[in-house]
């Protein structure tokens, strides 16, 4: 059994003004148990704007959950108008930042070498990215998934040096499932997780990747979150549109039930 710890994290993506989500993060803990933090991390990534809301109900509550970042801008600071950096994030107690969302490489044009400039940043202050890769129903349907994944994985991590392989977590997210309600095959999606975790091995070597963490994202819901999470790859799962629920998302924090 691997010893990584997994990470099961929501991202709200454009979804709860801050009040909303005061009242989403304390759903959710009401619905948790001391037990479903065991042995796992439990983290949300609301929008910019609810994020210092949320971090004064995980402090002045005590909850054990994390708080993410959905993006993030590459420089420490500067004339960037709607930009947020990392240091800010940081003074906010996050520990999580998304890099590379499929939503942000296709709706945004994030290349890369965007997402490499960004997965540097994250690091140089200490938090830990969540780098996005997946393959689109094109690419799968012509047999390329391994093809573009592996690309994407050395572009973003082109010259990164990972000194602490469980402070990089992999977030695989097939990019036909998001928001589709299609699900990769937990046969699939292991498939998927262990070409990451190969290419980690050429990239750097076996031991940085035996550590590194990679999560399933893709139309994750209570009715597969199980079969998903006992794969031997796959640590973890980013959650979209079930994180919204607190009742759903806390079912899928509590797949080991």
């Amino acid at each position: 059994m691997s010893s990584r710890t997994p990470v099961i994290a929501g991202n709200w993506k454009m979804y709860k003004d801050h009040l909303e989500a005061i009242q989403l993060v304390q759903k959710l803990a009401y619905h948790l148990e001391a037990e479903d933090y065991e042995d796992q991390e439990v983290v949300v990534c609301p929008p910019f704007v609810s994020l210092r809301s949320v971090q004064t109900v995980i402090q002045s509550d005590d909850l054990p959950i994390g708080l993410g970042a959905q993006n993030c801008h590459p420089e420490d600071e500067g004339a960037f108008t709607g930009e947020v950096s990392v240091p800010m994030l940081s003074r906010l107690d996050v520990t999580y930042v998304i890099a590379g969302h499929s939503e942000r490489r296709a709706l945004f044009g994030e290349s890369d070498a965007v997402v490499n400039e960004k997965v540097r940043a994250i690091q140089h202050h200490g938090l830990r990215p969540i780098l996005c890769v997946g393959e689109s129903l094109e690419e799968r349907e012509a047999g390329r998934a391994v093809e573009v994944v592996v690309q994407q994985l050395r572009g973003s991590l082109d010259g990164i040096a990972i000194d602490d392989p469980e402070a990089l977590v992999v977030a695989y997210e097939p990019v036909w499932a998001i928001g589709t309600g299609r699900t990769a095959t937990p046969q699939d999606a292991q498939e998927m997780c262990a070409a990451v975790r190969a290419e980690v091995a050429s990239l750097y070597d076996q031991a940085t990747a035996d550590g590194v963490r990679v999560q399933y994202g893709g139309s994750v819901k209570p009715g597969n979150v199980k079969s998903l999470m006992s794969q031997p790859d796959i640590d973890g799962a980013l959650v979209g549109g079930a994180s919204l629920s607190s009742e759903d998302f806390a079912l899928i924090v509590r797949h080991r039930r």
